[in-house]
């Protein structure tokens, strides 16, 4: 019960701690740091050695993380798991000045495949990350860094049920005309203005005001630069409420972002406590490795997302390491196997219609394997039997999702790192409620199962995998 417990109070901080994906990849870094892994740079030669551990980031949103086997050798084996660390949400447009009826508004653009009826009347703040010019010595140089305005700054109102009757007959978002959410009053923002700024609004070097100067200041002051040292940014809007354990019973989760920070907490947790003592990599003859990527939410298709090549990139370079024939690298990719682990939807109580018959998931069930003959999904036989085999042996609960034929099927990282790497490849997710809403629900007991699960496949995949045959 402790150890559930501490993997629960762990995962709601690092939820707390990751409104967006540059926030999930920096404290991804931090527990890897404490858990002895060193950081590797891809510009960078790579000296690697058996029996240690190490990771990378590309464009700090993408994270990869690996401990080579004691006794690893070049063409032996990747044993994966692949995560995202993107979710749904309004990313500030590059012009956000908006100026209506009396009012500073942001300008945002929508992220993925939002629930966004559900970010209306919500608490929000911005996070991201700001690109900053730095004067020294008459040089100029430039770096990112994460920002996170803790208060909530802005809302977006609905309209009032007078002025709009049939709002309960169905709510249709314009996205463009009804997401803007108000920041302030033109006239307090003016009145609250410091007085060196009551002419033209000046932003770095650009004529024109791209922001109001009440955002760029408050984004300054949390960095602790001065406005015109902001260069650009890559900012959201995030709820301010924080990831809570809930539920009459304190059964369930209550948070942003499950979707999918809960499978790669899970992963990244299970990677580090399964190397994280003297032996661990002891017997371990491949190389075990998690992967979180970005830009899943909208196709993966990005130099950090799963259809770029940073999976091969990863397992070439660490073979290349440990061996100089390009050959290694095609022999380990078919010895090797991927868990892409991405949320799945649990049984809705109110739509229960909604899910086929005999595969419907349930909260406190663990871990589901999806499937689908379309390749949606990229399980088959053998990759299910690998996974449901590792549970069988832990005693921890599996369940089965498929979709309806009638309704279609969503996907993951799976089919296009299976597609892309050639890598066989298991499709699972722990089972939610609410997905891509702003605020989701899933059971603490899964969570736990997520993570137990994860941790016996790292141990055990080299002793399962040397038993199958297939392809003899």
């Amino acid at each position: 019960m402790a150890k559930e417990t501490s993997v629960v109070s762990d995962f709601v901080a690092f939820l707390n701690a990751s409104p967006t994906a540059f926030h999930a990849v920096d404290e991804s870094k931090r527990l890897l740091r404490d858990a002895g892994y060193e950081q590797v740079s891809e510009r960078e030669d790579w000296n690697l050695e058996a029996g240690k551990k190490y990771f990378f980031t590309r464009n700090h949103s993408t994270i990869v993380a690996f401990a080579v086997g004691k006794k690893y050798v070049a063409g032996n084996g990747f044993h994966i798991v692949g995560a995202h660390t993107d979710s749904p949400c309004l990313k500030l447009k590059p012009v956000t000045k908006v100026s209506k009826g009396g009012y500073l508004q942001v300008g945002v653009q929508t992220y993925g495949g939002g629930l966004w009826h559900t970010w209306f009347d919500r608490d929000l703040t911005i996070a991201g990350r700001v690109m900053i010019r730095e004067e020294k010595d008459a040089s100029a140089s430039y770096s990112h860094r994460l920002v996170r305005l803790e208060e909530p700054i802005m809302r977006i109102p609905t309209l009032a049920i007078h002025l709009d009757r049939g709002v309960n007959d169905g709510f249709t978002v314009n996205t463009q005309t009804h997401l803007l959410p108000v920041l302030a009053t033109s006239i307090m923002a003016e009145m609250n203005k410091p007085a060196a700024e009551n002419g033209p609004e000046d932003v770095s070097v650009v004529d024109k005001p791209k922001h109001h100067s009440l955002l760029l200041q408050m984004l300054a002051t949390q960095i602790g630069c001065d406005p015109d040292e902001i260069c650009d940014f890559e900012l959201q809007a995030c709820d301010t409420q924080p990831s809570v354990v809930a539920g009459a019973l304190k059964e369930f989760l209550f948070s942003g972002r499950l979707d999918n920070l809960c499978m790669s907490f899970c992963s990244l947790k299970a990677l580090i406590d399964a190397t994280s003592s003297e032996s661990s990599l002891d017997d371990e003859t491949g190389v075990r490795m998690v992967a979180l990527f970005d830009h899943e939410e909208i196709g993966s298709n990005s130099a950090q997302g799963a259809g770029s090549p940073v999976m091969f990139d990863a397992l070439s370079r660490i073979t290349s390491c440990f061996g100089s024939d390009s050959n290694l690298i095609q022999k380990a990719i078919q010895r090797s196997f991927l868990v892409s682990a991405d949320m799945a939807h649990a049984l809705h109580p109110n739509y229960m219609d909604k899910h086929e018959e005999n595969h419907r998931p349930k909260m406190h069930g663990g871990l589901v394997i999806k499937h689908n003959a379309n390749q949606r999904y990229a399980t088959n036989a053998v990759t299910s039997f690998v996974f449901r085999e590792i549970a069988q042996k832990y005693n921890l609960p599996i369940q089965d999702f498929v979709v309806r034929n009638d309704m279609p099927c969503g996907s993951t990282i799976g089919p296009i790192l299976a597609s892309g790497v050639g890598i066989r490849t298991v499709d699972v997710g722990a089972p939610q409620l609410s997905m891509h809403s702003i605020r989701e629900m899933c059971a603490v007991d899964d969570v736990k199962h997520s993570y137990e699960h994860f941790k016996a496949y790292f141990q055990e995949f080299t002793y399962l995998d040397a038993k199958i045959a297939v392809d003899m």
